[in-house]
């Protein structure tokens, strides 16, 4: 068909639709004025609510709120943008009273929903205001005028397939029965069969109300599908919990997506606000991006900050001041270095200053010690090797000189902005100036940092949720969650078991880059590297790409990147180890007019773009496709990436067996692991071998 033939398709597409329309709302005009009970403000509502019915959605008006003696609300809408739970007002502002009606029957009906496995984000409270034109909020509840209501309806993000809404729709007026005569007949004129949300196939049981969920989540873009909350996991994220808590469990088995439910889920539930913190600063721009669209009724009462940013504005709040200058403090530690540790003892272990640098920021200064007493004797957990008191020794006088150096140039490094933050917590514990605390990749931080989170809010109920995954750890060092003072025994401590995420090809590849590497979590429990997961998914695929030349390697990889089909690139990451690798992918991508969008300045938002970014930069994201170019040239002289540790490389200065280059070396795994297990559809894997 040519141009001017598919204009006029359009237009008659059009016409017709909007002739539909009118037919629609002059039916739902008719069958609203039946509804004698109330006045022409609410028959005008209805109406509109009932134009919606002939796309898909289903309205139950005048329910019984089985179950509590509050909760009011004229009507519960159902339709591929959620649940709603309506009431209709005529004059000015509600008062209190009204609104904590709506909310009890909001909460009434998120309890109905939760046995269907729907995610509490899904339900909201509307108030309607007829007569009116309005469009804003208070509180938890949107505040809609009687011209506003069905534009902003059929603008919700899609979340329920058509059998979804059949099935919960179903289920609500079971849960909900309406009052004798409150009926209200539906029976509209239809869209064209091409233009419905689905067709009518019966009630669909819990099993096929969960499948259907699934199935449209994988379709989606992959931003939706990071927010997706498998009907499984509704129950976690509502459960109440006595004191803190922790979520962990394998990669890709949610624990990211539970948080962020949890989050919407205490937003809704109290009154003060809510800290979402991570160590990666990138990931808080993209978590309020997809919290933002899930709820976005309670998406202004959580702040999403990672940790560093955060004790900083803290810190400044009150009054306290910092001077950080990375620059300035690395200069400190390589003048201390040269002065003091390049010609003694810890050289002899480990020649390359950049172990004993990070000894400092993840064990001395990262646990919060300030005598040589606390460090001669500590555990270093996660650290390979073995220091004797005189190596200590060396240490601490290492560790004296640099901060030394690092007092005389009156400047702070991360550490001291965390350890001014919680002596400043501890000092002043006013009121709790947040609700609860979620931590997300709470493996990554140090003692310090997870002690200041815990000062925000102490042991109250729903306070403190720590999550994460000790297999995931891509900085040295480590704690337990003992020596922070957090006791998470009983039933406050839960683990997952089943992977959303990877196929068991894509799985398998992973797991058998860390299969020896045992682990410690922060609950002191020693894991195999191998571990025992649920799998929901088996249709990804492992491409594996060995060139003898960079140039070979980079031309297989520019020709996968182009065969991807069209939409793919949005969905599609490409992982370096190291910033300068990063530079080389750039400039390759974009000479051959491939788009490219940097990690750093992912904000969530779909971009048909390739993201392209390092390991940890990637970490608490996912993508459809994962390509991994010399993934694993990292490993010095070619260690292949599922080599047992210390069979093989080293590290620039060491020897093959050295301690800290078997650390090193795992270290590595851990963090190609976390890139592996990005993927959900297909992982691509170069290498270059002459």
């Amino acid at each position: 068909m040519g141009a001017g033939g598919a204009a006029s398709q359009g237009a008659q597409d059009a016409r017709r639709q909007e002739r539909l329309l009118r037919e629609q709302w002059q039916a739902a005009r008719r069958q609203a004025l039946r509804w004698g009970a109330v006045g022409q403000g609410e028959q005008r509502v209805l109406a509109q609510l009932l134009v919606l019915t002939a796309r898909g959605w289903r309205l139950l008006v005048d329910r019984q709120w089985s179950g509590t003696r509050t909760a009011d609300a004229d009507m519960l809408l159902v339709g591929p943008g959620g649940v709603f739970v309506i009431d209709v007002t005529v004059g000015g502002e509600p008062d209190d009273a009204h609104a904590a009606g709506l909310l009890a029957a909001t909460k009434a009906a998120e309890s109905a929903v939760a046995s269907l496995g729907m995610s509490p984000v899904a339900v909201q409270p509307l108030m309607v205001f007829a007569g009116q034109r309005v469009d804003t909020s208070r509180g938890r509840i949107r505040l809609l005028g009687e011209h506003e209501t069905g534009p902003v309806l059929l603008s919700q993000r899609h979340r329920l397939r058509a059998e979804s809404v059949r099935a919960i729709a179903d289920h609500l007026e079971r849960v909900f029965p309406g009052y004798a005569g409150s009926a209200v007949d539906q029976q509209l004129p239809q869209a064209p069969e091409h233009h419905r949300p689905g067709s009518p196939d019966g009630l669909f049981d819990l099993e096929g109300l969960r499948d259907a969920a699934l199935k449209g989540a994988m379709q989606a873009p992959i931003e939706q599908w990071m927010t997706f909350l498998h009907p499984d996991q509704v129950a976690l994220v509502r459960r109440n919990w006595a004191g803190p808590a922790r979520i962990s469990g394998p990669a890709g088995t949610g624990k990211t997506v539970v948080a962020l439910h949890r989050a919407a889920h205490l937003a809704r539930r109290t009154t003060g606000r809510i800290l979402y913190v991570t160590f990666a600063n990138n990931l808080p721009r993209v978590q309020s991006t997809f919290l933002r669209t899930m709820a976005p009724a309670v998406a202004d009462r959580v702040d999403f900050r990672s940790l560093h940013s955060w004790a900083q504005e803290f810190l400044q709040e009150r009054g306290i001041p910092v001077r950080l200058h990375g620059d300035k403090a690395e200069t400190a530690f390589s003048l201390a270095w040269k002065n003091v540790g390049r010609e003694g003892r810890l050289a002899g272990l480990d020649p390359a200053p950049a172990y004993w640098h990070e000894e400092i920021d993840h064990v001395i200064k990262g646990r919060g010690l300030t005598r040589f007493e606390e460090y001669v004797t500590l555990p270093r957990r996660r650290r390979k090797a073995r220091l004797h008191r005189a190596h200590r020794q060396s240490m601490w006088e290492l560790y004296e000189a640099y901060e030394a150096l690092r007092g005389e140039r009156g400047v702070h490094d991360f550490n001291d902005v965390l350890s001014l933050a919680l002596a400043e917590a501890v000092r002043r514990r006013e009121r709790p100036p947040y609700a609860a605390v979620i931590v997300d990749e709470v493996q990554d931080l140090t003692l310090v940092g997870v002690r200041l989170l815990h000062a925000l809010v102490g042991d109250v109920p729903n306070g403190l949720l720590l999550v994460g995954d000790g297999q995931q750890t891509v900085y040295p060092g480590g704690f337990r969650l003992t020596d922070a003072g957090i006791d998470i025994r009983g039933d406050r401590g839960q683990v997952l078991r089943t992977n959303y995420r990877n196929s068991k090809q894509i799985l398998d590849a992973a797991l058998t880059v860390v299969a020896d590497d045992a682990f410690e979590d922060i609950d002191g429990l020693r894991t195999l590297g191998r571990r025992d997961v649920d799998l929901t998914y088996h249709d990804g695929d492992v491409v594996r790409v060995t060139r003898p030349t960079v140039d070979a390697h980079d031309r297989e990889l520019l020709d996968a990147l182009r065969s991807l089909p069209d939409g793919a690139r949005a969905d599609t990451a490409l992982l370096c180890p190291s910033v300068r690798a990063i530079g080389h992918y750039q400039r390759l991508l974009t000479q051959a007019g491939i788009p490219v969008c940097q990690l750093e300045h992912y904000d969530g938002r779909a971009v048909d773009a390739v993201k392209l970014g390092t390991y940890r930069r990637a970490k608490g994201l996912e993508f459809k496709n994962v390509f991994l170019p010399q993934h694993d040239a990292v490993f010095a002289n070619g260690t292949p990436s599922g080599t047992p540790s210390g069979t093989a490389g080293g590290t620039a200065g060491g020897t093959e067996t050295s301690e800290t280059a078997r650390e090193r070396e795992e270290l590595l795994r851990s963090q190609l692991f976390v890139a592996m297990t990005r993927a959900r559809d297909l992982l691509w894997l170069g290498r270059v071998t002459p």
